[in-house]
């Protein structure tokens, strides 16, 4: 089963992931329930790349004066 929570991922293995899924999904091929379920996962992965990056961006603007 695929690890869902931020803290479960890095952001560059949530993004290396998401880039896996997308080239899946571009070159077609799959049954539409295998597009389906690799579209949600790549819903979740880009979400959790979201969450590291949001989390960067409060770190920057709490340190900047």
């Amino acid at each position: 089963m695929p690890k869902d929570k931020p803290e479960d991922l890095s952001y560059e293995q949530a993004r290396a992931e998401l880039a896996e899924v997308v080239q899946k999904l571009e070159s077609g091929g799959g049954t539409l329930e295998e597009s389906l379920a690799l579209w949600e996962r790549g819903e979740k992965l880009a979400q959790i790349c979201q969450h590291w990056l949001d989390g960067a961006k409060a770190k920057l603007d709490a340190a900047t004066p």
